[in-house]
């Protein structure tokens, strides 16, 4: 029996975006630590809280995703969204986009256009892709309460379900990042056929990884700088494993009020950069911040960090295109030993939030990644 996707339509009442203005306004600030202990950024936090209540437009984020055609369909006990998007060429070839945590399909907004209509900004529209960009299951508009939950194979299988058995893709591309990276990696396990073809933005599985063959330069280097991410950058994951709390940054400097929690830890993967880039503006990061809000969906997201586990290697053509300020770094030759990754890359500029930061450069890479595969 075929299962048949609804159109779908983002409207948040009026009453809950101005409740959320009313809640930011009252929220109510912690003391500042001791000296020894680290608020983060406590001063960019309070001025992001401000402009999320005094200037940010809800509304026009809301546009800007409804302005592409989106569905949800019932699957696997969870209704999932997904944007659909037909591309623009002779061929178009199918991509799934994966988005991690803390984010949402508002990642993906300025990648798109790139990705379906390269012609339009001056490539070559045989490279057009359609691209599938779901809300993960326990994420922003594929959440609702008391759904199942989902680790992330259980999520890939989720994902085959719709590109296979919704869609009817026999063969397609994928790409994920963060946490979307860790779905797509296990897109290869679901089933042998279709093959999949990867590109990830974040190898965070793979970069403590020692396989035999590895260079000793290159062990020694990527196990320090994991190390490292371990015990700071990726603390949070640790404190969500179980139960998974209601706080979103963990220990720091969090406003001791629910409305602004998501904002601390969300806006603390996206921290500045060191050269000054606003590699993701404040209405982008605030649109992500806002849907997990309204949807209520924080505390669901936490889950896959209790039943991460890492995968076997997958069988199929795989890529990496690592944003410099990314907090896990695989050296190259580790993630060729552990899977077939054919293809690295390292973007100069950007972090966490790749697709919002530098969605030319990713899109240029995504594109020099597949042209060889399409056949």
């Amino acid at each position: 029996m075929s299962i048949t996707p609804a159109t779908f339509t983002l409207r948040i009442s009026d009453r809950a975006v101005e409740d959320l203005k009313e809640r930011l306004a009252r929220t109510r600030w912690p003391d500042r630590q001791p000296d020894r202990f680290d608020d983060g950024d406590a001063d960019g936090l309070g001025r992001l809280v401000a402009y999320w209540r005094d200037d940010f437009d809800w509304r026009s984020a809301e546009a800007r995703l409804n302005a592409f055609p989106q569905f949800k369909v019932p699957i696997g006990g969870v209704d999932l969204h997904y944007l659909h998007v037909p591309g623009r060429g002779p061929d178009p070839t199918p991509l799934i986009l994966c988005h991690g945590w803390p984010g949402s399909v508002f990642e993906f907004l300025g990648l798109i256009p790139r990705l379906t209509d390269p012609a339009r900004f001056g490539g070559d529209p045989a490279d057009a892709f359609t691209v599938i960009a779901p809300s993960l299951p326990g994420y922003g508009l594929s959440y609702a309460p008391g759904q199942p939950c989902f680790s992330a194979n259980e999520t890939a299988g989720l994902l085959m379900r719709l590109m296979t058995e919704v869609l009817g893709y026999q063969g397609f591309a994928a790409h994920g990042v963060g946490w979307g990276a860790a779905v797509t990696a296990r897109l290869g396990h679901v089933q042998p056929d279709p093959r999949v073809a990867m590109h990830l933005s974040l190898l965070s599985g793979l970069a403590g990884a020692r396989p035999s063959g590895t260079p000793p330069v290159e062990q020694k280097t990527c196990l320090a700088e994991t190390g490292e991410w371990q015990s700071q950058g990726r603390a949070y994951a640790f404190v969500r494993v179980p139960p998974p709390p209601t706080s979103v940054g963990g220990p720091g400097f969090e406003p001791a009020d629910p409305a602004t929690d998501p904002a601390a830890g969300i806006a603390g993967a996206c921290p500045a950069l060191p050269d000054g880039e606003a590699a993701v503006t404040p209405d982008d990061l605030l649109a992500n911040i806002s849907l997990y809000w309204f949807t209520g969906a924080i505390k669901a997201s936490f889950w896959p960090h209790y039943t991460h586990h890492h995968g076997a290697p997958v069988p199929g053509a795989a890529g990496e295109a690592r944003p410099a300020k990314e907090n896990a770094r695989p050296q190259p030759a580790v993630a060729r030993a552990v899977g077939d990754a054919g293809h690295w890359t390292v973007i100069e500029r950007g972090g966490h939030f790749a697709p919002m930061a530098q969605p030319k450069a990713l899109a240029g890479d995504l594109r020099e990644f597949f042209r060889p595969l399409r056949s």
